[in-house]
């Protein structure tokens, strides 16, 4: 089921067809956030290709995206696994030869899970870093020709569990950490070719998978601790894409977005299990 719908476009700030002929190319696009950020994309004009691992999600979101606007074209291309840079080669073959361009690119698959460093073993931190890390690199790296020849623009999804210490998280703390840095990189040496490079960093996002999994417990309400007071929706992601992939954000280049209510300022919100959680898991025998 999609989460946005036409009223997307008529209560919107954009206007209808701002990226009419343009094509995004969008790993993870089955997934909670992406999928609300290529909902977006197309009920304003794109088409798209939605990559995943999963066949039947992937084919199952792409039909359902690509009912939301007449006429739009989504690709569903599942089996293409992200550290395999071949594997998105190909994928983005396939995509121009059926869509016919790649103008936007979002760098979206990722892997997450709680574990504290006691626990996290050397290939279940490394299975992270391939994903997050890794397949964004092989996404544009398999992208770059399209990139180039349309002067395209690049969107990394990270977060902000680098900015501070958060326990539990360090394997994917790591990996975006990684992520802001090429993005930042690329931006520098891309830009000269006409290439766009950005991060949107979501904060707590309600109704996605990552918020009901790594949630943390407590009496307070959740929302009582962001800044603006209230959760982050989806919605909130997909504002914030379409104005990084607009003309709006055309001097725009090498910044992280970051969509999270004012939370990152304040740190983490662990509250009284930070440090008993901690320490318990601490003091078990390693893991390798």
């Amino acid at each position: 089921m999609t989460t946005l719908d036409s009223s997307f476009v008529t209560n919107s700030s954009w206007k209808p067809d701002l990226f009419k002929g343009k094509v995004v190319f969008v790993t993870g696009g089955a997934g909670t956030i992406c999928r609300v950020q290529v909902e977006a994309m197309v009920l304003l004009g794109a088409d798209a290709a939605i990559i995943g691992r999963n066949v039947e999600k992937t084919e199952k979101a792409a039909k359902e995206i690509e009912a939301l606007r007449p006429g739009a074209k989504v690709l569903g291309l599942g089996n293409v696994d992200v550290r395999d840079v071949h594997s998105l080669v190909k994928a983005s073959k396939e995509t121009v030869d059926k869509l016919g361009r790649i103008d936007y690119v979002i760098a979206g698959a990722a892997g997450n899970f709680l574990s504290d460093f006691n626990h996290l073993s050397a290939n279940a931190f490394k299975s992270v870093i391939s994903i997050d890390l890794l397949g964004s690199y092989n996404t544009v790296k398999a992208t770059f020709e399209e990139l180039r020849k349309n002067k395209g623009a690049i969107l990394f999804v990270s977060a902000t569990l680098h900015y501070y210490g958060v326990p539990f998280q360090l394997h994917v703390g790591a990996a975006k950490a990684g992520v802001d840095a090429l993005s930042n990189a690329l931006a520098v040496e891309l830009g000269p070719l006409g290439i766009r490079s950005n991060c949107i960093a979501p904060g707590m996002i309600d109704g996605t998978e990552g918020f009901a999994r790594l949630t943390p417990p407590g009496a307070e309400p959740l929302e009582k601790k962001v800044p603006l007071q209230r959760l982050g929706s989806t919605k909130d992601i997909a504002e914030a894409t379409v104005y990084l992939f607009s003309p709006a954000a055309d001097y725009v280049t090498g910044t992280i977005q970051v969509v999270d209510g004012g939370c990152w300022h304040i740190g983490g919100l662990m509250g009284s299990l930070y440090p008993s959680a901690v320490l318990t898991q601490g003091l078990d025998t390693p893991k390798l």
